[in-house]
């Protein structure tokens, strides 16, 4: 019996921040562990439908980094990154495009689906979704330490956001699953960081939430403990002493950049731990790092 209250318990934990976010919009950046290992795939799939039966808007931004190497491997193809980025030829864009917005996007929507969800599959160059321009990547020439422009083929970075077609699917009851390509002026296909996509679209819908999965548990202090909150202002000093570093820093730095752009809230969260978006979103103490004006 006391299985059975504590069950009615963790529900009524729950009740106010279903009462809070109904009808409210979350972004979730779905990439990582999250994505290749079986239990925390379908867990995932579950979350997203939950949110959606008990009235969120959850809208999924995922990558597929790991993916779009093995292919290119099994093609015989090298990759190379500069700065954390894949070098992306014309050949290299081709296999992003067929990774992404094929084989992983169909997956996710997929899963959602065999478990009673309506998810539709999306790039951004449906419906003019996310405009894009070329990354302009600068680095220090060895020879000459001075500044240079490093050409790294099609990597884009986001231009605008047109919301109307995520805003139309989520007015019909769909759950939009975004795969991180842009199209440029000229028409032109860009590959796009997953988590700068999350950001920009979290910030042109004024989501409630950003979420970004990660494979670490959040942002963590020098002493090695998680920090729980940072309010953007001591953003800056975090990154001069040390605090944040290496591949935490776009990630953090993208979540003040959704805050400015009107998104109430934002979290990096441990995607390796099951049901880690209900965790944050229903419960009292939530997981992770939460980035937001506090």
């Amino acid at each position: 019996m006391q299985d059975i209250i504590n069950k009615a318990k963790v529900l009524m934990e729950a009740l106010p921040y279903i009462k809070r976010f109904a009808n409210k919009t979350i972004v979730i950046k779905y990439g990582g562990n999250a994505m290749v290992e079986e239990v925390l795939k379908e867990g995932f799939a579950q979350d997203i439908i939950l949110m959606k039966y008990i009235g969120l808007n959850p809208v999924v931004v995922h990558g597929g980094g790991p993916q779009i190497g093995r292919v290119l491997k099994a093609m015989g193809k090298e990759s190379f990154f500069v700065q954390g980025m894949r070098v992306t030829d014309t050949e290299t864009m081709d296999v992003v495009e067929m990774v992404l917005g094929g084989k992983v996007n169909k997956e996710i929507v997929g899963n959602i689906n065999r478990h009673g969800g309506r998810a539709v599959g999306l790039s951004g160059k449906d419906g003019g979704l996310i405009l894009a321009r070329k990354l302009e990547m600068t680095g220090i020439n060895p020879d000459s330490l001075t500044p240079e422009i490093i050409d790294i083929g099609m990597v884009g970075e986001v231009e605008s956001i047109n919301p109307a077609i995520i805003t139309a699917l989520e007015e019909s009851n769909f759950i939009p699953v975004i795969a991180p390509i842009g199209v440029g002026l000229r028409g032109e296909t860009y590959n796009i960081n997953a988590d700068l996509v999350a950001g920009k679209i979290a910030g042109a819908l004024r989501a409630e939430k950003l979420i970004l999965l990660t494979d670490v548990e959040g942002v963590r202090g020098k002493d090695g403990r998680l920090i729980s909150t940072i309010d953007i202002g001591r953003v800056p000093d975090l990154i001069n002493d040390g605090t944040i570093t290496g591949g935490m820093i776009p990630k953090v730095n993208c979540c003040v950049d959704a805050i400015e752009e009107g998104v109430a809230k934002t979290h990096i969260i441990d995607g390796r731990m099951e049901h880690a978006c209900l965790l944050e979103i229903f419960t009292d103490l939530g997981i992770g790092t939460a980035i937001a004006r506090f």
